[in-house]
């Protein structure tokens, strides 16, 4: 899982880098378009992932062993910090908060990205390494980043090897966004 889940943050990070100026990275054909954004210093506050993932929904998605911390780095300042749970027989899936937006995430131009409210906030669900359909990643709008929800659901896994991985990190995902704090 750690691997898919570095090569999703490379997905987002080297697919899109070009020149830089003065230091600051750019994304590519960003030029003055004002979508583009700027790579927060640190991950958002006010949420963590280790401890405020609500009770019920452990108990209700039978993860076992409890969390693993599950913090990554990636160039240009990428960031993520949280913590990874395994559904026993079924998927592993790592809830981490970031510096990469919804519109950071929207502006890679995955294919068949979905847009989706969660709550009041904004959401983008994504395919991120091509031709893999066991994982899939769905970003939750925060103030400088987001929660990113991702999720390996291999195929040889009796519970959950069936269902598409889309659909279990999207349920994961209207389940955890309530308990992100309004100001978060």
């Amino acid at each position: 899982m750690r691997l898919v889940v570095l090569a999703l943050g490379a997905a987002l990070t080297l697919s899109g880098c070009g020149s830089s100026t003065d230091g600051d990275p750019k994304a590519e054909g960003s030029g003055d378009n004002s979508a583009s954004q700027e790579v927060a210093a640190d991950v958002p506050t006010g949420y963590n992932a280790c401890t405020d993932v609500p009770q019920s929904v452990i108990d209700s998605e039978k993860w076992r062993g409890g969390s693993i911390p599950d913090d990554s780095y990636a160039s240009g300042g990428i960031k993520w910090r949280g913590c990874q749970w395994v559904k026993g027989n079924g998927y592993s899936i790592s809830i981490r908060t970031t510096n990469i937006t919804v519109d950071m995430v929207r502006e890679k131009n995955f294919p068949n990205a979905q847009e989706l409210t969660l709550g009041t906030r904004k959401a983008i669900t994504t395919r991120q390494i091509e031709n893999v359909q066991s994982n899939c990643v769905v970003n939750v709008e925060m103030n400088g980043g987001s929660l990113e929800l991702a999720l390996d659901n291999p195929p040889a896994s009796r519970e959950t090897g069936s269902l598409d991985a889309c659909d279990l990190v999207n349920d994961v995902a209207e389940k955890v966004t309530p308990s992100i704090p309004a100001a978060a």
